[in-house]
């Protein structure tokens, strides 16, 4: 897809994204045989239901219909909230993460699996498990160390709203 014609939808998508209360992740735009397929990837600090994605969809779909956006072309349209494995890339996703086990690939120093505790502007304060019945340490880490992250999925971790209570 033309970074002109993502940045159109962007353009034309956010504030309606915006306006549900969620913040519009990503564009996505691939062939599927003779027809496109538009993916729009849409999150919140709450997350999105299955409700809510099929509410914006329809909202999405009569705004592209309007506008002719997507031209005359068959497409897909899919808008749903961003995988477990999605790799966390902005400020947001970190606050997101507090409380999740996170993979980092680190610039220099290869790489550390961890809780994120805390995030601030300039970084995180983490809890790294201990290994074979040592205790778990502290740690901070500065966002500049951080080459790539990604959430590590648990199967059995404690839901937040249990620890509270």
């Amino acid at each position: 897809m033309s970074t002109t014609q993502s940045d159109r939808l962007r353009g034309l998508l956010e504030p309606l994204v915006a306006a549900k209360g969620l913040d519009l992740e990503e564009i996505e735009m691939s062939k599927a045989g003779k027809r496109r397929m538009l993916r729009i990837i849409v999150d919140s600090d709450e997350g999105v239901d299955l409700d809510e994605c099929a509410e914006l969809s329809r909202e999405i779909s009569d705004k592209l219909d309007e506008t002719d956006a997507m031209g005359e072309d068959e497409y897909n349209l899919e808008v749903s909230s961003p995988g477990a494995d999605r790799p966390l890339t902005e400020h947001r996703h970190y606050i997101r993460a507090i409380g999740r086990l996170v993979k980092f690939q680190l610039v220099e120093s290869g790489e550390l699996v961890a809780r994120i505790l805390d995030v601030d502007d300039e970084g995180m304060d983490l809890e790294v498990p201990g290994v074979k019945g040592r205790k778990a340490t502290a740690r901070r880490i500065a966002f500049t160390d951080i080459a790539k992250a990604r959430v590590e999925i648990e199967f059995n971790r404690k839901d937040k709203k249990e620890e509270e209570a």
